[in-house]
């Protein structure tokens, strides 16, 4: 069940100089979420991410195109009540204290006392600031702040929760306990979309991801399939004699990695069971035939290199 689709969206912004020309900030764009999953976004930047997500929330208005959210239109507000938001760089009153913000923005999504009280306490275990809660947010490190907006974010139990840059300033053992948040969400059959510029986290964490430039969708799908490199195996075998390794060079044209390990390229499967099988014929023990993969960085890095 997809939970966001768009057909066709753009939106277009003024030029700012005396030219006519308009800015596009995003280009046709076309993409579903599906219930259930962390969905990345990803791109350089003004490829278009927060556009983007501000369209999506309703701040800002599309230029032309569909939207729908939990299978209505946008232009109903009542979808907002279902969502939750950390926008990227925010800011919290420095008077405040942690406790205070998760009441403030309880309060405005129309909770109860009661109902504020018990998700505070529960949410600042979760992202563990609960000894933090009383202290004024100004005493609050960037990590910290990162790890009560994550909190806010989820005050009103929403089913879509927005995270813009969500470990921005969190160091390495912060970000495995928010993915490791995340995940707990996921299990608990909510949606994440998530806007982050460490791809290492992205590729740990999302499902699926849609790659943006300039405003236009390049590349978008499940993170184990998009990161495959075509036609490259990785074969990891027994102890290689060297006679079979230069068998190997010679006749199947492949790149030793090791003593018990080589890359093959071809786009044949016949080609590869004729390896497989040249292997078995001389006694080699095959202990893995696996698909070459790229990191998510690399994949990104070349994709976007390439278009501009």
């Amino acid at each position: 069940m997809s939970i966001i689709t768009t057909k066709n969206l753009s939106k277009e912004y003024p030029s700012k100089s005396f030219s006519k020309e308009k800015i596009l900030a995003l280009n046709n764009f076309s993409f579903e979420v599906e219930s259930g999953e962390i969905f990345g976004i990803l791109g350089p930047n003004g490829a278009g991410k927060t556009t983007l997500i501000k369209i999506l929330l309703g701040i800002t208005n599309r230029t032309k195109g569909e939207i729908t959210i939990f299978d209505k239109e946008i232009n109903e507000n009542s979808y907002k009540k279902k969502l939750g938001y950390l926008p990227e760089n925010h800011k919290f009153p420095n008077y405040l204290t942690g406790e205070e913000v998760m009441k403030f923005y309880g309060k405005m999504s129309g909770m109860s006392g009661k109902d504020v009280k018990k998700r505070t306490d529960e949410l600042l275990k979760i992202v563990d600031m609960e000894k933090w809660r009383k202290t004024k947010i100004k005493k609050y490190s960037k990590g910290m702040l990162q790890r009560l907006g994550l909190a806010q974010a989820m005050i009103n139990d929403p089913e879509l929760i927005f995270l813009d840059e969500p470990t921005d300033g969190v160091d390495p053992i912060g970000r495995k306990e928010i993915r490791d948040i995340l995940e707990e969400m996921k299990e608990r059959g909510k949606t994440i979309f998530l806007n982050s510029h460490l791809l290492s986290e992205v590729e740990l964490i999302c499902d699926r991801v849609a790659i943006l430039n300039k405003g236009s969708l390049v590349k978008s799908g499940r993170v184990d399939e998009i990161t495959l490199v075509p036609d490259n195996y990785v074969i990891h075998c027994s102890d290689l004699e060297e006679n079979i390794m230069n068998r190997l060079l010679t006749g199947f044209k492949v790149t030793i990695l090791g003593s018990n390990e080589f890359h093959f390229k071809t786009q044949s499967y016949e080609d590869l069971n004729k390896l497989i099988d040249f292997l078995r014929q001389n006694g080699i023990l095959i202990r893995g035939v696996q698909r070459e993969k790229n990191t998510l960085e690399n994949m990104f890095i070349n994709l976007i290199g390439s278009q501009n």
